[in-house]
């Protein structure tokens, strides 16, 4: 019987550098993300490269129904698994009130509601005869009341938590589950933009997303609870445990803004 990894987001950036490292250990893949066409690209290049077999499906994990569809669709296939990359996430950065509701709704939608699925489902689908490793993408983010990301922060301090409880809870039944927490990534020009609005610290907590996705699969190996990506955003959680939330959120709040003010005036590139 062959055993697939299953990535959700698995055409972002942490998506693509999760998928090739799961193929470049001969694991076979099944990818889902919004569109079909980057799926078929990136299932095609990935084949060819390290001749593994890559299934994908494409999925809005912000429709119920779309979701109900992915799992017929694995159900049919006669799939299993020894793995789950939960990768997808949404965020609409700003201010609370400027939020559309149904932006709200998304993030949590993608953020926990779909995890929390895609977590139940694959106990159903898994490969019998090996562990099941299960990976929640969080984020630094998840450590703080954050202003201006208050409900994405939320959403992926829910996954800490929701984490580290079936970490404990499935145990038993030989799953594995691991928080992986990192700070900023250049996986976008977005992003990038953001990074560089940051200044200094943006800069300093910055990670290479391939050398991320290649520690993260192997601490969730060996079985690790949270990964936190660099020594010193893994100094800057511990800094932020030490100091009282209300702290922390002025803080934060002071310099989102001043970050923001810098994006909003810097040009946009091409």
């Amino acid at each position: 019987m062959r055993s697939y990894v299953l990535i959700t987001g698995a055409t972002g950036g942490l998506g693509k550098a999760l998928a090739a490292e799961c193929a470049s250990r001969g694991w076979n893949l099944f990818l889902t993300d919004l569109s079909e066409q980057p799926l078929e690209i990136l299932a095609t290049g990935l084949g060819r490269l390290h001749s593994v077999d890559i299934a994908y499906h494409p999925c809005d994990l912000a429709d119920a129904a779309s979701r109900e569809a992915l799992w017929q669709a694995i159900g049919q296939s006669g799939l299993r698994f020894h793995m789950l990359l939960n990768v997808a996430g949404v965020d609409f950065e700003g201010p609370f009130r400027e939020r559309e509701i149904a932006e709200l709704r998304t993030i949590l939608q993608v953020n926990i509601e779909a995890a929390v699925e895609m977590t139940r489902r694959i106990l159903l689908f898994r490969d019998p005869t090996r562990t099941l490793r299960i990976v929640n993408v969080s984020s630094l983010a998840g450590y703080y009341p954050m202003p201006l990301k208050a409900i994405y922060a939320a959403s992926k301090r829910f996954l800490i938590d929701f984490s580290l409880a079936l970490n404990q809870e499935l145990r038993p039944a030989d799953v594995t589950v691991m928080a992986l927490c990192p700070a900023g990534m250049p996986t976008n020009q977005e992003t990038r933009r953001g990074i560089q609005a940051q200044g200094f610290l943006g800069r300093i907590t910055t990670l290479n997303v391939g050398a991320v996705a290649a520690r993260a699969i192997h601490l969730a190996l060996a079985g690790r609870k949270v990964y936190i990506p660099g020594a010193f955003n893994q100094a800057l959680q511990l800094l932020g445990s030490l100091t009282p939330p209300n702290v922390v959120a002025f803080l934060i709040n002071r310099r989102w803004k001043a970050a923001r003010r810098k994006s909003i005036a810097t040009p946009a590139e091409g």
